[in-house]
């Protein structure tokens, strides 16, 4: 790990295109002003650890989506699939 010591309006870059810049310091609470191209995706270390474990659960699922039938709890009418909508009665 890389220690570096930076006062208010210094700057690191990571790379050619990430710079890192001290803004404030306040106490025990520094913030940072982070310059990155858009598609360089800046999270805080909590949020993302949030974003590995969703899509390691997404990953884990069977894939397969259930019914629209079952989610309402509805059953189709006997006969029906692609045939179209049922015409009235006495039509």
């Amino acid at each position: 790990m890389l220690i570096l010591a930076r006062r208010i309006g210094e700057s690191i870059m990571i790379g050619d295109q990430v710079e890192i810049s001290v803004v404030d310091i306040k106490g025990d609470q520094v913030k940072l002003g982070i310059k990155a191209p858009s598609q360089v995706k800046v999270y805080r270390r909590e949020v993302y650890a949030a974003i590995q474990a969703e899509n390691r659960a997404a990953a884990a699922t069977t894939g397969e989506l259930p019914r629209l039938e079952d989610l309402l709890g509805k059953t189709p009418p006997a006969g029906s699939g692609d045939s179209g909508p049922t015409p009235p009665p006495g039509a």
